[in-house]
């Protein structure tokens, strides 16, 4: 993640959780030399994410705080690690804990539901991605923590790759209308990518000669039908329809790509938990 957006990210947050001045913290300890140690522990297994977070995290509160990480991104972790100690003022550590905690557990949370993802598809052959359904102002770190779970970024947003999807294909007439004006304006650099519905569809993206081809809300029957249809210099992704009740049934089914709304829209965050050190 770049580190200046990522700092610029967190100082939102923090000015949105303790607005003009922490009153709890401040009213007990308002003689700043008081200090302490906290530590971040797991209160679940599942896998680390947010390592630059916890590193730059309470540098922009105090440069004298000392921050200890222990876990690297993409670490499986176990109930009980402690995976970060901070030594400075005590009400420095109580203003940023809750920001810090919701970061790292969302972030924790959707690593750990993309390594479950890989483990029950069982097919490395697939390649487990992302969606731009994130959370607003959140985007930046859910495709980190994707990445930390083992598994690629889709696009970023809307500027980095076009998506032709129903809507698109529907006020444009077809898919051949949409893609040829799109050909008509973008340069080399820019990947198309064409949602269908059906083999006919399929048919007519491949003729359109689309980079990628969306199988969506396809079955993984009708998926290794469809396959038959693309060639190879084609690349292909699974959407729609897919949890982690359902993943396993796609392993086999050829696609290059597949993409997950649920480790992102529907995440449980990981627990962990913040307390400071007796004595």
């Amino acid at each position: 993640m770049n580190s200046i957006k990522v700092k610029e990210a967190l100082k939102q947050f923090i000015l949105e959780d303790i607005g003009d001045r922490d009153e709890t913290s401040e009213s007990i300890f308002s003689i700043s030399t008081v200090t302490a140690t906290a530590e971040i522990t797991a209160k679940e297994s599942g896998v680390f994410a947010g390592a630059q977070v916890m590193s730059t995290y309470f540098s922009l509160f105090d440069n004298d705080i000392q921050t200890s990480s222990y876990k690297t991104e993409g670490q499986f972790i176990e109930k009980g690690d402690v995976l970060a100690t901070f030594e400075g003022s005590v009400s420095t550590i109580l203003q940023g804990e809750r920001v810090l905690l919701n970061v790292l557990q969302r972030m924790c949370g959707i690593a750990s539901t993309v390594h479950l993802a890989k483990e029950r598809l069982n097919d490395p052959s697939i390649r487990l991605c992302d969606t731009r359904k994130t959370a607003p102002g959140l985007r930046m770190f859910d495709k980190a923590a994707c990445r930390a779970g083992g598994g690629y970024n889709h696009r970023n947003g809307l500027h980095d790759a076009v998506m032709l999807k129903e809507n698109h294909i529907a006020a444009c007439g077809s898919i051949s209308k949409a893609v040829q004006r799109v050909k008509a304006i973008a340069g080399p650099m820019l990947k198309i990518e064409v949602e269908t519905t059906n083999a006919e569809e399929v048919k007519e993206a491949v003729a359109a000669k689309a980079d990628v081809i969306m199988f969506d809300n396809a079955s993984p029957d009708e998926i290794r039908a469809y396959q038959q249809l693309v060639p190879p210099s084609i690349l292909t992704e699974a959407s729609g329809g897919i949890d982690l009740s359902t993943i396993h049934l796609y392993k086999g089914t050829g696609v290059n790509f597949m993409s997950l709304g649920f480790i992102t829209h529907s995440v449980k965050a990981l627990d962990l938990s913040m307390l400071l050190k007796r004595g």
